[in-house]
């Protein structure tokens, strides 16, 4: 993702939440909009089509682009969502997870100039190289703001649920999606919290069960929800996000398939929407890699870090450094997304 494309991008997402343009607003064509800011019309293309994808404009032939009525789509209870390209099954790519030539010489490259090193203890919240190139990759490719000083490195998603549980407390009621990955709740049974299940619509948890049911921390899987394969629509965010806003709500985002999304660039996540600095981020290397990169990381927010340090911050981190430091390396190369970009092209053809 380019710089130009990002920033205009959130400009004219900025102006649309703002009310700058009105519903039903029809915005400058991509020439006219190009020679105003001074980009290519190609990076208004991809702009728009961005837009496009997350539900905040929608395009007319031969008529232009126009501002979607999210208030509207809210009311009257049609709301868009995303019907996007998923893998079915893991094993149609798993087989071939990436070209195995570039990642042994990664390995080669990171034993030969790192030595000793990789024989020493792990921080606790993960090698610093791995942490850094995360949030790297993250700002470049997903456009996702992040200290690395928040980021937790874990082996998978199930460690990292725990982590997540304990860290905001076992007492409190998590409301996770039905259907969900069966793994999801397992962990939390098995920490013995108490799990409030709420009903899946076409786009998202159904609106009478956010607002019928009690409970404290919502598990989402926003992107592409495991087994329905439901993505949540912009308007469903924008409720979640209303949800966790005051209080003591947190969500848990849990980031699944996103690398995957065929169309664009990946669409905006509900930790770069929130506002109230109450989601927790997770993604692993399991679905982008390979279901033996058992490593993945989390996102905690600054006013859970204190509280994290106090409870979690003794514990070691259960991924070996040689692994985090190949990671690292295969991610800082550029290797990794090259990676995920022959596997979209795979996918879409």
């Amino acid at each position: 993702m380019s710089k130009k494309y990002y920033t205009l991008y959130k400009k004219i997402k900025n102006d649309i939440i703002s009310g700058k343009y009105a519903a039903g607003q029809k915005l400058p064509s991509k020439r006219v909009l190009a020679e105003q800011t001074g980009v290519s019309v190609i990076t208004v293309q991809h702009t728009y089509n961005m837009l496009i994808d997350e539900g905040y404009i929608t395009s007319a032939e031969k008529r232009g682009y126009f501002v979607c009525d999210i208030e509207f789509e809210k009311r009257n209870n049609n709301i868009p969502y995303f019907k996007i390209k998923h893998l079915k099954e893991p094993a149609e790519y798993s087989s071939q997870p990436f070209e195995y030539s570039t990642w042994f010489k990664t390995v080669r490259k990171v034993i030969s100039e790192n030595d000793s090193r990789l024989f020493l203890k792990s921080p606790n919240k993960g090698c610093e190289i791995l942490r850094n190139a995360v949030c790297d990759y993250l700002l470049r490719y997903r456009g996702m703001k992040a200290n690395p000083k928040n980021i937790i490195i874990g082996s998978g998603s199930e460690q990292l649920y725990e982590t997540a549980a304990k860290l905001i407390g076992i007492d409190k009621i998590f409301g996770i999606e039905s259907p969900c990955y069966k793994q999801i709740e397992y962990v939390y049974k098995t920490t013995n919290i108490n799990v409030c299940k709420l009903k899946m619509g076409d786009d998202g948890i159904d609106e009478r069960e956010l607002s019928a049911k009690k409970f404290d921390v919502l598990h989402v899987t926003p992107f592409h929800s495991y087994p329905s394969g439901v993505t949540t629509s912009l308007s469903k965010k924008l409720k979640y996000i209303k949800w966790v806003t005051g209080g003591e709500r947190f969500i848990i985002e849990d980031d699944f398939d996103s690398e995957f999304y065929i169309p664009k660039a990946p669409i905006e996540t509900l930790y770069s929407m929130d506002t109230s600095n109450s989601v927790i981020y997770i993604n692993t290397f399991s679905k982008s890699l390979s279901p033996a990169m058992r490593m993945g990381y989390m996102i905690i927010p600054d006013k859970l870090m204190g509280k994290y340090e106090k409870i979690l911050g003794k514990l070691s981190c259960s991924v070996p450094v040689m692994d985090q430091y190949i990671l690292a390396e295969f991610i800082s190369s550029g290797s990794f997304e090259r990676h995920l970009n022959r596997m979209r092209r795979k996918l879409r053809d």
